[in-house]
């Protein structure tokens, strides 16, 4: 949806496509928090799939459900207070002027974002990867039109502009979220998992207490890649428009490693409710090699034809060659970025939280921000220079999250003990 809002709201000018970068930019760090804090989910239904306890499987989504919808409530009110903070943070300023309406709607989706990121952690735990696939991009055909009608005020609506673009991306999560709702409560193969909803504090305070390290794991991630979309903000309204273009690539190719991460992560908890803590390790491994090979392919496409890829988005040679030149620095770090995301996945699986929050904080924080204000602006490589010292956090972590796995897989029993 990032991409077509890119490509849709690109005829609109440089000053549209600049705010949608920097709300995204931004929006990064509640999609990470969010999905990070649910993520107990996935490894707790995995374990309870594994050991065949239909019972266990239901009362993870249900209080995963309310856990989703209290989380997004709460994300979507800080995404909201976060826009009163944009003036002291010397973006430009006419896309501050442009910003507000469509700000706040895309605060509003994370609350369905949320709660459909935990129907779909629970139907992949299951064994059904392609229900899941398929409901979680349900949103994306709906997502077009709606487009088409609101951004350029086809078929009798108002022109809205940028803040249509929000709107039909709110709207086409929330259509999405109620089909997925329908699918779990209408649909035969679901009638195992419906069972009477006792409420639970120590299951809500078990997902909880599981999520939060994920949570802030992925919020270091993500807010140092939200910093680092602000200060490319510092650069102007072209760079931001620019790191746009890449920067919604860059999130969907991520899809591809996280999607490996997940089904990494729910295979080793599966096993491990199995009873087969021994395969965890050559899921892992697995995972990894297959990946790595995937993101060097990436990798190729966006330093190879990162200009033509531009040039489909819009005609600017500003941005053009702007957009060209970040191409070639995310492109690079896309296999640390497939490893990282893998290697994550396959600790989640085995519930070892805490230490990849450690890792994290140190590789994002005290390396990869650093090292982006060095090379963007100390050694005046602007915007591919931000970039780079985040692929130098991004190896750090990928180097430290695979040599923890490698570790805590040594022996069947070690992972036994720690699971």
């Amino acid at each position: 949806m990032s991409v077509i809002d890119s490509f849709m709201l690109a005829p609109l000018g440089t000053v549209p496509l600049a705010a949608a970068s920097l709300t995204q930019s931004v929006l990064v760090i509640f999609y990470a928090g969010l999905y990070g804090f649910i993520g107990a989910v996935g490894p707790l239904a995995g374990h309870a799939h594994g050991a065949d306890e239909p019972h266990r499987l239901s009362e993870v989504l249900l209080h995963g459900l309310l856990l989703g919808l209290g989380g997004g409530f709460i994300g979507a009110c800080g995404m909201a207070d976060v826009l009163y903070l944009l003036p002291y943070a010397h973006q430009p300023q006419e896309v501050l002027d442009v910003l507000p309406k469509y700000w706040l709607a895309m605060s509003a989706l994370l609350v369905p974002y949320t709660m459909s990121m935990v129907v779909k952690l629970f139907l992949d735990s299951i064994g059904r990867p392609w229900t899941s696939a398929l409901l979680t991009l349900l949103p994306v055909p709906i997502n077009i039109p709606l487009n088409w009608m609101l951004i350029y005020g086809n078929w009798g609506f108002p022109a809205y502009g940028l803040l249509g673009a929000g709107i039909a991306s709110f709207a086409s999560v929330l259509a999405g979220l109620i089909i997925m709702l329908l699918y779990l409560k209408l649909a035969p193969s679901m009638a195992l998992y419906r069972r009477s909803f006792r409420f639970s504090r120590r299951s809500l305070s078990r997902l909880t207490r599981e999520g939060v390290p994920m949570a802030i794991q992925y919020l270091s991630e993500g807010g140092a890649v939200a910093i680092a979309g602000i200060l490319i903000g510092l650069l102007g309204a072209t760079a931001l428009a620019a790191n746009q273009i890449v920067f919604s690539l860059a999130v969907l190719i991520y899809m591809v490693p996280l999607g490996m991460a997940a089904a990494v992560s729910i295979r080793i908890s599966q096993a491990i409710g199995g009873g087969a803590p021994h395969r965890a390790r050559s899921v892992g491994l697995a995972g990894l090699g297959v990946v790595t090979l995937w993101m060097i392919g990436f990798t190729i496409l966006m330093v190879g034809w990162g200009d033509g890829i531009a040039r489909l988005f819009l005609d600017e040679p500003e941005v053009i060659a702007a957009a060209t030149a970040i191409f070639v620095t995310v492109g690079v770090m896309q296999i640390f970025d497939g490893v990282q995301s893998v290697a994550l996945g396959a600790l989640r699986g085995v519930l070892d939280n805490d230490w990849p929050t450690r890792i994290s904080l140190v590789a994002y924080w005290l390396v990869a921000l650093p090292l982006s204000i060095v090379f963007g602006f100390k050694l005046h490589y602007g915007a591919p220079g931000v970039w780079a010292g985040f692929g130098a956090g991004l190896a750090v972590a990928a180097i430290l999250l695979f040599w923890r796995f490698l570790r805590l897989t040594r022996s069947a029993e070690q992972l036994s003990r720690h699971s």
